[in-house]
Order: C-alpha cells, then structure tokens, then sequence
C-alpha cells in the first residue's frame, strides 16, 4: 500500500512563503486558479494528496536554475 502524504493548510503556507511564491505566482506554476490557493490555505478546500509531489518539483526547478 502506498504512503499517502496529507498537507495542512499551514504547512502548505509556509511552504509557499518560504520558497518566496505569492499566491497568483504558484498558481500559475501549478496550473490552478489563485481561488484554489487560497481555499486550500484557509482549509475551505481540501489540499489534493500529490501537491506535495508538485511543490518538490518546483523546489527542484528553483534549484536547478540558480
């Protein structure tokens, strides 16, 4: 079975604000509406299970491009 990784509405905001994203920014790199951002940080909508797939993606391609 594999292992399910849960977001919480915090740690998505903190992920967010410590790789520098505003909300339309990482929006944009994810494909979503900034609404969508915003509803999963305040805990309307729930956090999809592969965001944090998608976030490592994205801390790799900052990386990469320093």
């Amino acid at each position: 079975m594999a292992n399910i990784i849960l977001m919480t509405p915090n740690q998505l905001k903190r992920w967010r604000k410590k790789n520098y994203y505003p909300q339309a920014e990482l929006a944009g790199a994810l494909g979503v509406d900034v609404t969508t951002i915003s509803r999963w940080e305040r805990g309307v909508r729930e956090i999809p299970s592969f965001l944090y797939l998608a976030l490592e993606c994205l801390e790799m391609k900052k990386r990469l491009r320093k």
